[in-house]
């Protein structure tokens, strides 16, 4: 289902609207977004003509952070291999009804990869920032009309905004080209329009200024939603950098008053055990990413009580399907079934499928050809199981331990363990066992952020071992516990299960 045409119009004329001054703010720079349709600011002395960056009802004339190479992009598939996300924010809303196809390179990009991407997308043109995630290798040579060999376009991006020039309306339908965020060989590349990334927004505007703020990379899916909400919203956005403590992150989104923020469970577990935490009150709250566990939407709510906290399901092929409100884990039953808001889901052999106007087009690039079944689902591969009246996630299909031909899900053990009201976060994984094959085993992680010691060590191990023994088959009851200072986390924010079954 497509929406109006009028609401299809690019980023860069739904922010020349009126609204007033907004920024994007990174850890080293920021951004006045407005900037971009002109305004009363002031680039270098020269006066950009304002209001809704409309000349003659045809053209745009703003500011720019490509140099004022628009016009030379236009029409292209374009790479943007950006390492600020600041850049990669400006070169967006200046590429989107421009380009034929955006591609955006995620920070964590392996460079082994980087041709089959380059081929795959088509690109014609890439366009970078002086902090590049990854090296660009000598790009392969594409034959023209006439058979010659044409070598693609490099533009360069800031994060300064600069005047720029009148520019013919933007009136393509850009092609959005996400990556997946696969732990194996080159990952899938995924297809969304702007219409499908922002079906789920709603045109109700929130009461009072808003300052979105988010833990995630705005170079993946979920990042890239809270962008559009900011942008599409008349709000500005803090944004997240890589390597950043934890600490100097929420003092920034303290210092801009963050009022709406947003990560996944695990990088709000890390940003709970921070004193820093005290300084945000946000009035809203969001998860998504993982499952949502009970322990840390009680710990959210506790931590802020005047918020709304909301859990969101999204995957990078399927959209975002819902968003649940009620301060549960999982989702209610009724969702499964007759459409609600244009999205329909149905549950398949413990698998959550979805079928919406939000999902992506298809795949490109020599990756799988088929992203819907015969139905026009995309199966998530998330498992669910039905209790009672509600749906709750069991965890991912792929990741089942065997335990001498007895199956467990390591999220649905990690959510008893985090129940424990000294455990902060806890991952489950398996260890080779020469009787069943595997054993689960758990490392923790106290919300004091220290090993317990002596008496205490048992104690505590003890009561954990016993919380799981009373909610959970034996064999789902780890074999051991140890207790860790820290987990590590993937560059999604999610934990990284991957690695620790190496190191296991």
């Amino acid at each position: 289902m497509k929406m109006a045409r009028a609401e299809a119009q690019s980023l860069r004329r739904r922010i020349g609207d009126g609204s007033p001054e907004r920024f994007f703010w990174g850890r080293d720079a920021q951004a006045c977004i407005t900037d971009l349709v002109g305004g009363t600011s002031d680039f270098g002395g020269t006066s950009l003509v304002g209001g809704t960056g409309l000349v003659a009802g045809t053209s745009l004339v703003g500011g720019t952070s490509l140099g004022g190479r628009l016009e030379q992009l236009a029409g292209k598939s374009i790479l943007l291999a950006t390492g600020s996300q600041l850049t990669t924010a400006l070169a967006l809303i200046e590429l989107d009804g421009v380009a034929r196809r955006l591609t955006i390179l995620p920070p964590d990009a392996d460079p082994d990869h980087f041709e089959a991407v380059l081929a795959g997308a088509e690109v014609d043109a890439v366009v970078h920032d002086r902090d590049l995630p990854v090296p660009l290798p000598s790009l392969p040579r594409t034959r023209g009309r006439e058979g010659r060999g044409n070598v693609p376009l490099r533009v360069a991006c800031a994060a300064e905004i600069v005047a720029g020039e009148r520019l013919a309306a933007a009136s393509r339908d850009t092609e959005w080209v996400l990556l997946t965020s696969g732990t194996t060989g080159v990952p899938k590349m995924v297809v969304h329009g702007l219409d499908g990334l922002t079906a789920a927004f709603t045109r109700n505007k929130p009461n009072g200024p808003v300052m979105w703020g988010t833990f995630y990379d705005i170079r993946r899916y979920g990042g890239l939603q809270i962008l559009l909400r900011a942008v599409l919203g008349g709000a500005s956005l803090v944004l997240s950098s890589a390597g950043e403590p934890i600490a100097e992150h929420l003092d920034r989104l303290a210092r801009h008053g963050v009022t709406h923020l947003t990560g996944t469970p695990s990088h709000w577990r890390r940003a709970l055990m921070s004193p820093a935490i005290r300084k945000i009150s946000p009035r809203y709250v969001r998860l998504s990413g993982e499952i949502a566990d009970q322990a840390i939407l009680d710990s959210l709510r506790n931590a802020f009580p005047q918020a709304a906290v909301g859990y969101a399901y999204a995957s990078t092929e399927a959209g975002l399907a819902f968003e649940v409100n009620d301060g549960l884990t999982g989702f209610p039953a009724s969702y499964v079934g007759p459409a609600r808001d244009g999205v329909e889901m149905k549950v398949e052999d413990g698998s959550l499928r979805i079928r919406s106007p939000r999902t992506a087009s298809r795949y490109i690039g020599g990756g799988p050809s088929q992203l819907l079944d015969t139905d026009g689902f995309v199966d998530t591969g998330d498992m669910v199981e039905l209790h009672g009246d509600r749906y709750v996630f069991a965890g991912r299909r792929g990741g089942i331990i065997n335990i001498g031909g007895l199956k467990a899900h390591p999220e649905e053990i990690e959510a008893v363990i985090n129940r424990h009201p000294q455990v902060r976060m806890s991952l489950v994984r398996s260890k080779a066992s020469p009787i069943t094959g595997s054993i689960v085993i758990a490392d923790v992680v106290l919300k004091s952020g220290r090993k317990p010691a002596g008496d205490e060590l048992h104690q505590v191990k003890g009561d954990i071992l016993q919380l799981c023994r009373d909610a959970l088959p034996r064999h789902k009851v780890p074999a051991t516990i140890s207790f860790v200072p820290m987990l590590d986390f993937s560059s999604t924010g999610k934990l990284a299960r991957r690695q620790a079954e190496k190191n296991g």
